[in-house]
């Protein structure tokens, strides 16, 4: 075999070589990563620490919900009052991170649910848009003044044992429906529990 043809076999396997590493490398299947799991929010979930989780928002609401509309100021008037349930004075002082809007959304929307007329909701956060549409119409906005509104506030005491790192949080968080004309508490609830853990996990 003279010199030219032992150089053509050479390129010749280089090149079928490459093909086959080329190849390989582009069959192989990586391990699938753990997939999605669906959990019920209503109780403790894989993921889980010391602060308000989804299970925790879900029974206090429930509770305060179910206590109020057994309150004959505000589920028993001849006219049905006109009530506001934000987070504006629903006050965080606590060391657990929650946007406070999870739980006063839930528990507005349940409460309308199950009042069935005996209160009327007023949409605060939702003014801007009403007065986008009156202006947009020609007229001076309609807006529904409140006769209560949602007050409250979200606090803790925390404990860690510096020799085991576990570590344990109370919460206690507060509901009060204020008289928007005398600043009277016609309706209050309180909603606690204790949590303990040896590794807290990151809430956002």
């Amino acid at each position: 075999m003279n010199g030219s043809a032992r150089i053509f076999l050479t390129v010749c396997c280089l090149l079928t070589l490459g093909g086959c590493a080329t190849y390989s490398a582009s069959t192989i299947e990586n391990a699938p990563g753990s997939p999605t799991v669906y959990e019920d929010p209503s109780s403790t979930g894989q993921l889980s620490g010391v602060g308000i989780e989804s299970q925790d928002i879900q029974a206090m609401t429930d509770k305060m919900m179910r206590d109020m509309l057994t309150n004959p100021s505000l589920a028993g008037a001849k006219t049905p009052p006109k009530v506001i349930i934000d987070a504006e004075f629903f006050r965080n002082e606590s060391s657990s991170r929650i946007n406070k809007n999870i739980i006063t959304d839930r528990l507005r929307v349940d409460l309308n649910r199950a009042a069935q007329g005996r209160m009327v909701f007023v949409g605060r956060h939702y003014e801007g848009m009403v007065k986008e549409e009156t202006a947009y119409k020609g007229r001076a906005a309609g807006l529904l003044s409140g006769d209560y509104r949602l007050g409250g506030r979200i606090t803790t005491l925390d404990q860690i044992n510096p020799t085991t790192g576990r570590a344990s949080r109370y919460h206690q968080i507060i509901f009060e429906m204020v008289d928007l004309n005398n600043s009277a508490i016609v309706w209050t609830g309180i909603y606690d529990f204790r949590k303990s853990a040896r590794d807290d996990i990151i809430y956002r």
